[in-house]
């Protein structure tokens, strides 16, 4: 087969399809991935062919996150983000479709490539790593996390799936007028979906249809890596270390990392900035700055994984088998938080604008229990059965 991916996020979002990809191109088949340009590094490494899309996803996040964490604030953002980058989506997307059997589509640029594999009449998939499909099993994962009757759930996922359609819907239709392409008056329906989420984490919901999937984490073996001189290092000079990292996220307190590493004292700290930069004041020696390095390398070596709860995140570090302190920032991290939670393998969410010694000193106290710990281990040894990759190309060549 000849297919296309599709799909517009951070890191989180096209580096489980850049897997997806390279375990198609693996069984035989030609793909070509079109996502952020910033994100495409592992796309690279990896051999996937690929193109970047139009934008800038450091830019959108930081004017999504500075428009609040609510849905009316969320779609206002997203509306801005499709009027500024629908119609070049498009064009880019329609011109790569050109050919293709099918279109794997996902992330913000999802309608683009159900419009694109529409017009060419050719199939499409949705992929992604948050559960978007109706179900009474949980809420949205974009709603707020308070109580819901089973009964009104499916009708939440709707609510969501209505303001993002909302958002989009205009300049998605202008860029299909040009095409000569009708209009769409409403979202696509009866879509597979196929998700790289572990139904260790969140098992399968029994009123969804057959050809939604759990398929496993979208991740490879790790590949051969050789650390800087200076981290091994570190890892060799002590106990395993705690890992903090917020990845992707921006936006929040900058007095949030010094609390943090003060708290951690004088526990050995992995620190990854990332865009939330690093602190002002000088680090102890106790603190090592990371560069960008493999979570499947990385934390396997750590004790204890403490991040904003983004599904990729969420998911490498309880395939490693270790606890995480989970602070939540804004969309689907509140939901992955919660997961933890319940499975025992995390404390309460933290909140970054609530946070004092007592709260931290109580969380890391949790993860380093000892009955935490052995939850998360064997967590960790149920998903080391999975095959989410194999799983997914297997269901893309059954459809």
């Amino acid at each position: 087969m000849r297919l296309l991916a599709v799909t517009y996020g951070t890191e989180g979002d096209t580096r489980p399809l850049v897997m997806l990809c390279r375990g198609l191109l693996d069984a035989g088949h030609q793909v070509q991935l079109l996502a952020e340009a910033a994100t495409l590094s592992s796309a690279a490494a990896l051999g996937v062919p690929h193109a970047a899309l139009a934008g800038d996803i450091h830019d959108e996040v930081v004017a999504l996150v500075g428009r609040g964490n609510s849905i009316a604030a969320a779609s206002r953002g997203l509306a801005r983000m499709a009027r500024h980058h629908t119609g070049a989506w498009m064009d880019q997307a329609d011109a790569a479709a050109a050919g293709c059997d099918a279109v794997l589509t996902g992330g913000l640029a999802a309608l683009v490539g159900l419009s694109v594999a529409e017009r060419h009449g050719i199939g499409a998939i949705g992929t992604g790593m948050i559960p978007l499909t109706p179900t009474r099993a949980f809420a949205s994962p974009f709603l707020p996390p308070v109580p819901m009757p089973a009964v009104v759930r499916p009708l939440g996922y709707r609510l969501v799936n209505h303001a993002v359609w909302r958002s989009f819907r205009g300049p998605l239709n202008a860029a299909r007028a040009r095409r000569g392409q009708p209009p769409r008056r409403h979202l696509w329906q009866d879509l597979p979906m196929l998700y790289g989420i572990s139904p260790q984490l969140l098992p399968t919901p029994p009123d969804w249809p057959a050809d939604h999937r759990l398929c496993g984490q979208w991740r490879r073996p790790p590949l051969p890596w050789t650390p800087p001189p200076a981290l091994q290092a570190f890892l060799d000079a002590g106990p395993p270390p705690v890992y903090l990292g917020f990845g992707s996220m921006t936006g929040f307190d900058a007095s949030v990392l010094p609390t943090l590493l003060q708290a951690l004292a004088p526990r050995r700290v992995l620190l990854f900035a990332g865009w939330a930069g690093l602190p002002q004041a000088a680090l102890a020696d106790n603190v090592f700055v990371l560069d960008p390095t493999p979570h499947e390398w990385l934390f396997p070596r750590c004790a204890l994984v403490i991040h904003h709860g983004g599904s990729g995140t969420t998911h490498s570090a309880c395939h490693a088998g270790v606890p995480s302190l989970v602070m939540p920032l804004a969309a689907d991290q509140f939901f992955w938080a919660r997961r933890l939670q319940r499975l025992g393998v995390a404390p309460a969410p933290l909140r970054a604008r609530r946070l004092d010694a007592p709260t931290l000193a109580a969380a890391v106290a949790f993860a380093e229990d000892p009955r935490t710990q052995a939850r998360a281990a064997a967590l960790g040894a149920a998903m080391a059965g999975e095959d989410g990759v194999a799983d997914a190309v297997a269901a893309i060549e059954a459809m």
